[in-house]
């Protein structure tokens, strides 16, 4: 999370650098008073984490959530007059703001995630960067994959590997929320067939092709293979640093039959024994 504010930074000050965003220009995006009427919420200071949140803190929290609805609301119903990615950018800076805040989550959940995806998957569908972030916040902590694959598909629709070589991680992530969270076989070995097409001609293709491509063929042969469900959420258990997507990986995993093993650091790892 930490790399990627970092470099939304870098892409942040290189526009203003350019002299993209102007005063004059957010006026007629957005028409409204100042930039602080489309600010998000607030951040909160370090002061206010340490400390548990009081009932006068839940009540101002929640009523920031619904000031920040609002605010969502009306970005998805103004014209944006060519400043599309200006808009996304912003708009996934505040998603940052908002899915960092754990104190004020755990008082009213991720409900504003799908909103905030809505709007950077609808302006900038070509900035394969921020769709692993989607993936997380919409299938993972609003649990909603069904929405998270219809954002993911605004992606599929308009990428290619020579718009971006890293674009077939779009229907990587698309195929795992098909097969894990949804259960759709079918379209997850459509999605990681894709994905092998996309990254084919990649530095990574000779090690990933073939593992998309005979993940798809198993999936074929054997919808309800416990092998490569396995593999899958073995995949997102060692990449995630995200402790409720770890957590949610290995009760999957668990449930697999999947034997957790301990290292002398603590370290898991989870050994699938042969099926009888």
């Amino acid at each position: 999370m930490e790399a990627k504010i970092e470099q939304f930074s870098r892409r942040w000050l290189s526009l203003l650098v350019n002299g993209v965003i102007g005063v004059a220009a957010l006026a007629g995006v957005v028409t409204m008073q100042s930039i602080a009427q489309l600010g998000g919420m607030p951040p909160v200071s370090v002061q206010e984490v340490q400390k548990p949140l009081s009932a006068i803190s839940v009540a101002t929290v929640k009523q920031e959530v619904q000031q920040e609805a609002l605010r969502l609301k009306m970005i998805k119903s103004i014209p944006s007059f060519g400043f599309d990615n200006l808009i996304a950018d912003w708009t996934f800076m505040k998603f940052l703001q908002y899915f960092g805040d754990d104190e004020a989550r755990n008082v009213t959940g991720y409900n504003l995630s799908a909103d905030y995806f809505d709007i950077v998957t609808r302006l900038d569908p070509r900035w394969v960067e921020m769709y692993p972030f989607l993936s997380v916040a919409v299938s993972f902590y609003q649990a909603k994959p069904e929405i998270a694959v219809q954002f993911l598909e605004r992606g599929t629709n308009v990428l290619s590997p020579q718009i971006d070589p890293q674009a077939w991680r779009v229907w990587r992530n698309k195929g795992l929320d098909e097969l894990l969270l949804l259960g759709d076989t079918t379209a997850s070995a459509r999605s990681h067939e894709m994905a092998a097409e996309w990254v084919e001609k990649t530095p990574s293709g000779p090690k990933l092709a073939p593992t998309f491509r005979a993940t798809a063929d198993f999936l074929r042969r054997d919808p309800d293979s416990v092998p490569v469900r396995f593999a899958a959420w073995s995949t997102i258990y060692y990449q995630t640093t995200d402790k409720l997507v770890r957590l949610r990986a290995k009760q999957a995993l668990v449930k697999l039959g999947a034997v957790v093993q301990k290292d002398k650091d603590g370290n898991e790892t989870f050994i699938l024994p042969a099926r009888k």
